[in-house]
């Protein structure tokens, strides 16, 4: 008597529109055996596609059979889709069960492997469902286009936004606010900031965002966040962008920055980036030592009970200070910077009438993109009329559209930018907010990160901070900053200022010099 394993496989998508059935697949293959005198070792159970024989109870019952644990004659199904849904893999796997004596068979559509012509037969049994799964996927692939194409994100909402369904049962992504914001910092950071691309990410990551290494740069990547949707090259179609459904999180001026940040086009332009320091350290990396004008570093030393942070120089001179110490002098510093209420109300007149002249020249360059945008498209125009006339042939469009389409999108990104422009009453709601801040620096600096901190220390002091344990010197302040906080020292000098057309010239005046009388 022959010995026969029953394999029955079945996925949840056939189940519930087909109507397969494990049960029913088992009826049927025990009734077979009982007609033909066939005894059963062993019913296996799948529930898993049958695209590949990576199956895990298929590898199994393979690994038996490789172990020549058991002796079975016939492997058994229902058909041979039950078997595989891929020609080329069946052929291989018939061939290896033949070598170990074993006989692959459809039960509803049995062969006789001893006649040549039944491998035709078999071929047509292999190949149909193959086919079947090719056509699937080749509806699904299209379909997903199409929607792509109408700026439609398919897939799992992305970091910042949530999948949602509307009233009428349509999946879209929404703005997820918390992480949103979260990105918008980044974004801007990398773009204008002084903090590498790691370094925002691991910032980010305080903050609240959970994101891999790999899955920010995926992120800062992604044109999703601007509010486009990529499209994928295919066939004679080139890769390209389409207006997505869903808002964007940032504009699309602020991506293209930061693409060119990140392919070093504006790497020159960017400051020194930012050195990471203990909560502890905050002035490590601003302050000389007053012995020998080296660098103070910092540094903990361990006590009995805890830490102990020191500042101390990076030669052998010996200075040394307590971190707590100098950290709480410094705030003593800073409570000096009170700004003198007739120099508040100066600068936001001053920032106002900047502002101001700014807001016209940024509509004057709105037009020369207008320009620019015109001449691209009229450039695309005149090469699609040339290759209409067969002036220039099919590759040579493609370049000349990928180059202007390129540019475009970062114009188009531009000019966006600039419509959207703060109106003046915006910026002077926040520049009271502004004012506010510079009114409590010292407990903006308090309460603050070591990263806010840091901020504040090299926005007041462009050069470094000699410290002698008792006060503090710098060379000089920020312009900026003596002017806000320090102009009352310089308040009986006469000022001339220019209107904002000749911006650039200095409204200050001398100051009055003694005068030696000449000779009679």
């Amino acid at each position: 008597m022959k010995l026969a394993d029953l394999y029955i496989r079945v996925s949840t998508d056939e189940q519930a529109d087909k109507g397969y059935s494990q049960r029913d697949q088992e009826e049927r293959l025990r009734k077979y055996c009982e007609i033909n005198s066939i005894q059963v070792r062993k019913v296996v159970f799948e529930d898993h596609s049958a695209k590949t024989f990576n199956r895990p109870e298929w590898q199994k019952l393979l690994s038996e059979y490789k172990k020549r644990k058991v002796k079975t004659d016939l492997v058994l199904f229902t058909k041979w889709d039950r078997f595989s849904r891929n020609a080329g893999d069946a052929y291989q796997m018939i061939s290896t069960l033949r070598q170990y004596g074993i006989e692959p068979q459809a039960v509803e559509q049995p062969l006789d492997m001893s006649i040549p012509e039944n491998k035709m037969m078999m071929a047509f049994y292999l190949a149909a469902p193959e086919v079947e799964n090719d056509r699937r996927a080749l509806n699904t692939f299209y379909g997903m286009r199409r929607a792509k194409k109408e700026g439609r994100w398919m897939a799992s909402a992305p970091v910042g936004y949530i999948n949602k369904v509307s009233e009428d049962g349509k999946k879209y992504i929404a703005v997820h606010e918390k992480n949103a914001g979260i990105l918008r910092w980044a974004f801007n950071e990398i773009a204008y900031g002084t903090l590498a691309a790691d370094q925002v990410r691991k910032e980010a990551n305080k903050k609240g965002l959970k994101c891999s290494r790999s899955n920010f740069w995926s992120i800062i990547r992604n044109p999703v966040y601007c509010g486009k949707i990529f499209i994928p090259k295919y066939k004679e179609e080139e890769a390209h962008l389409v207006q997505g459904q869903h808002e964007p999180i940032i504009s699309e001026n602020l991506f293209y920055m930061v693409q060119d940040v990140l392919d070093g086009n504006k790497r020159k332009e960017r400051p020194n980036t930012k050195i990471a320091s203990d909560e502890n350290l905050p002035l490590r990396g601003y302050l000389v030592c007053p012995k020998c004008d080296r660098m103070i570093t910092g540094s903990a030393s361990k006590g009995k009970y805890s830490l102990y942070y020191y500042y101390h120089c990076i030669s052998s001179c010996g200075f040394r200070q307590r971190a707590d110490n100098a950290n709480d002098l410094f705030v003593e510093e800073l409570r000096k910077f009170k700004p003198h209420p007739a120099v508040v109300d100066l600068s936001k007149a001053i920032i106002t009438q900047a502002y101001q002249y700014q807001f016209r020249q940024k509509q004057n360059n709105s037009k020369q993109v207008v320009e620019e945008i015109n001449k691209l498209n009229a450039k695309l125009s005149k090469a699609r009329d040339l290759l209409l006339t067969e002036a220039i042939d099919a590759g040579d469009y493609k370049e000349i559209k990928a180059e202007c389409e390129s540019k475009l999108a970062r114009l188009e990104g531009q000019l966006a930018e600039k419509s959207s422009t703060t109106s003046v009453a915006s910026i002077e709601r926040s520049l009271d907010k502004a004012i506010q801040t510079l009114t409590r620096i010292d407990v903006m600096y308090e309460n603050g990160t070591v990263t806010d901190k840091r901020a504040i220390i090299s926005s007041i002091f462009p050069e470094k901070i000699t410290f002698d344990g008792s006060q503090y010197r710098t060379p000089r302040l920020n312009s900026v900053v003596r002017y806000i906080y320090q102009i009352n020292n310089n308040l009986h000098q006469i000022k001339n200022w220019k209107s904002e057309d000749f911006f650039h010239l200095s409204g200050l005046v001398a100051p009055s010099r003694i005068e030696l009388l000449s000779n009679v």
